[in-house]
């Protein structure tokens, strides 16, 4: 699987959604291979973008254009992730699995 590097920057902006898809949608998704490759292709893009404006030394400011590209990859990226069906819990299965017994 991709391997991401951590650098010494982040996106004010982009932290703060993040965080708040997070708290909305924290349960797994069922990713189709060619969803999975694309979010994989995103995933590398992204990774190679915030390393080169990293080791540039550029500002990290909303009218960079690199800070612009890398918003937009993750926006694609984010979008293709939550188009993907969510996985039902264990307890949506089991609840569910009850009901057909029953009927």
């Amino acid at each position: 699987m991709a391997s991401s590097t951590t650098t010494d920057f982040h996106l004010p902006a982009e932290a703060s959604v993040l965080e708040a898809r997070r708290a909305v949608s924290s349960r797994r998704r069922s990713i189709d291979p060619t969803s999975g490759r694309a979010l994989e292709i995103l995933g590398h893009a992204i990774d190679y973008l915030t390393d080169e404006l990293g080791h540039s030394g550029g500002p990290a400011v909303a009218d960079n254009p690199q800070v612009e590209a890398i918003q937009l990859l993750m926006g694609i990226n984010r979008n293709i992730y939550m188009q993907c069906p969510q996985v039902k819990t264990f307890g949506e299965r089991f609840r569910s699995l009850l009901r057909l017994g029953t009927a």
